[in-house]
């Protein structure tokens, strides 16, 4: 049986609670120094599985939206931030083609099956305007091994390559595949100073040592692509 939403206040709280200040700092680090370079100005963004609001409380954009099942995430989400409080993998509540980027970090492997990743990658295709990006980050199983299964709640293997070919059967076009990106987690390791992450990401090939987690960006083309079954019109 998969988690229950009724667990996940629990469950985030054991995870994160002692350390929710220093990753408020990671993620300020990471939005400014690497990630808002996908987000052009004036963007709709939202954060699928947006947890604590790391990601959307410290990225630009004008219009945000935190996606999470979790129903505490809410309290933790800037006022500027839209709070949708539903499973992923069911109809969104955002017109056709009304976001610029879709952004998800250590999410996609807590869905319950490929079904359910399949479901919420339509719903990111749907939603997104043409040429606007979805952006993964995730434990990539071809590095970690059985490194991946230390976290209860994963449920959903993936590797750069097998979630890059995913997109792509849901009509996105790759931009960008990147094998080993960042460390695998902030929970139960030593915690650098906050500088250093600054030095990581400027260190490419640190990223080949230490990094653990896959970076797929991918984008909605203005004409759909002629394969995996979707109309080229």
């Amino acid at each position: 049986m998969n988690i229950s939403a009724d667990d996940l206040p629990v469950q985030y709280q054991l995870r994160f609670g002692k350390m929710a200040a220093y990753r408020d700092g990671v993620w300020k680090i990471l939005c400014g120094e690497f990630f808002n370079r996908y987000i052009p100005d004036n963007a709709a963004v939202l954060d699928l599985g947006c947890g604590w609001g790391e990601f959307i409380n410290n990225t630009k954009g004008v219009t945000k939206y935190g996606m999470d099942l979790n129903p505490d995430a809410a309290s933790h989400l800037n006022d500027d931030v839209t709070f949708v409080n539903q499973d992923c993998s069911t109809r969104w509540p955002m017109d056709d083609n009304s976001l610029d980027v879709v952004f998800t970090s250590n999410f996609l492997e807590h869905l319950p099956d490929k079904a359910s990743l399949n479901a919420t990658m339509d719903e990111v295709y749907r939603c997104l305007k043409p040429e606007g990006r979805i952006v993964c980050m995730g434990p990539n199983i071809k590095v970690l091994g059985g490194h991946y299964w230390d976290f209860y709640d994963h449920y959903t293997a993936l590797t750069e390559e097998s979630l890059a070919e995913g997109l792509q059967l849901r009509g996105f076009a790759i931009d960008q595949i990147t094998e080993r990106f960042m460390p695998y987690t902030m929970v139960r390791r030593w915690l650098p100073p906050l500088f250093v992450v600054k030095v990581y990401l400027r260190l490419r090939p640190a990223w080949w040592l230490l990094g653990k987690q896959f970076l797929v960006v991918a984008r909605k083309p203005s004409t759909p692509l002629n394969y995996a079954g979707r109309d080229a019109g």
